[in-house]
């Protein structure tokens, strides 16, 4: 039976410092969508969605996952007004905000139909594929969510602010990290946020300019410390990092509470993750025991929801 996957994702260093064309690195995670291709009778697509997920989130998503799904029909010339197929998701990816949900099923589905129909499609038009998939949930998407889950290990993104197309590097690990995230169910509009980092910006240039070479500097050590396998110095860069962002003021107080709890509980280091306000936090473990203790504690302390998984190969 036709399957493909694709990986969920996490920023590990960038968020908002991004848009100004500074560097950001994201991880494709372990933990995965699937999609199974069916065959069926009847002319068109059927979509069976048994991911586990935060309540509401694929009711919110049918839509914008339908509009996504035509378009990857359309880019790949499968007419489903002359066949008929059936599309099953699963997986122990959690359908949440900020993990890359969207882009893990644009890429499963993009495998199982390469598959299905004998595409032929390398990774790079799987990822391509799936990029057109992403414009359903997000118009003009940075594209960084699909290369992650297309590719896994990190990705080293670039924007480019001359409207150009962005730069991609994927990098692999010699060996895979824990790493724990937790949601605090509160959702904030990345327009209204990216909005105000910006006004920010424009009434102190000079602050600005200042804070962004420092997360330059930082963003490039964390690079290097991830290829030497160095997790204790990434856990400081983490840490320095979400410091970066409460300066920018796009972390708050629920967020700022999981990221102690976690650092209190044995991460090497935590930060948010995503758009801030609200969303998610992930902490990096030392190991597999640990991780676990981290996700309980967070439990405890009141996360809407917590994951554990792994990147880095």
């Amino acid at each position: 039976m036709p399957t493909g996957s694709g990986k969920g994702k996490a920023i590990l260093f960038g968020e908002h410092f991004v848009v100004y064309g500074l560097p950001a690195l994201a991880a494709g995670i372990a933990s995965e969508t699937t999609a199974t291709i069916t065959r069926v009778r009847s002319f068109g697509w059927k979509l069976v969605d048994n991911r586990p997920a935060m309540p509401g989130y694929k009711e919110k998503k049918y839509e914008e996952q339908k509009a996504s799904i035509e378009n990857m029909l359309k880019h790949l010339n499968i007419d489903s007004t002359k066949t008929g197929f059936q599309i099953d998701l699963g997986g122990d990816l959690v359908c949440a905000s900020g993990i890359g949900a969207s882009a893990a099923s644009c890429v499963a589905i993009a495998r199982a139909l390469n598959e299905e129909y004998s595409l032929g499609l390398d990774d790079y038009q799987i990822n391509e594929t799936a990029y057109i998939g992403e414009m359903g949930y997000h118009g003009t998407p940075s594209g960084i969510d699909n290369t992650a889950s297309t590719f896994g290990g990190l990705i080293w993104f670039v924007r480019d602010l001359n409207g150009g197309s962005p730069k991609f590097e994927t990098l692999k690990l010699g060996s895979s990290a824990d790493l724990v995230i937790a949601s605090t169910g509160l959702t904030a509009s990345t327009k209204v946020v990216v909005s105000d980092v910006r006004k920010k910006k424009d009434d102190d240039p000079d602050w600005f300019d200042l804070i962004s070479r420092e997360y330059n500097q930082l963003v490039n050590d964390a690079r290097k410390a991830l290829i030497k396998l160095n997790f204790d110095k990434v856990g400081i860069l983490m840490n320095k990092n979400h410091e970066l962002l409460q300066d920018l003021t796009v972390s708050c107080k629920e967020l700022d509470n999981l990221v102690n709890i976690a650092r209190e509980n044995g991460a090497i280091g935590a930060k948010m993750t995503g758009t801030g306000r609200g969303g998610n936090m992930i902490a990096l473990a030392p190991d597999k025991t640990t991780m676990k203790g981290i996700a309980s504690a967070l439990e405890r302390g009141g996360a809407a929801g917590v994951w554990t998984t792994s990147f880095g190969v």
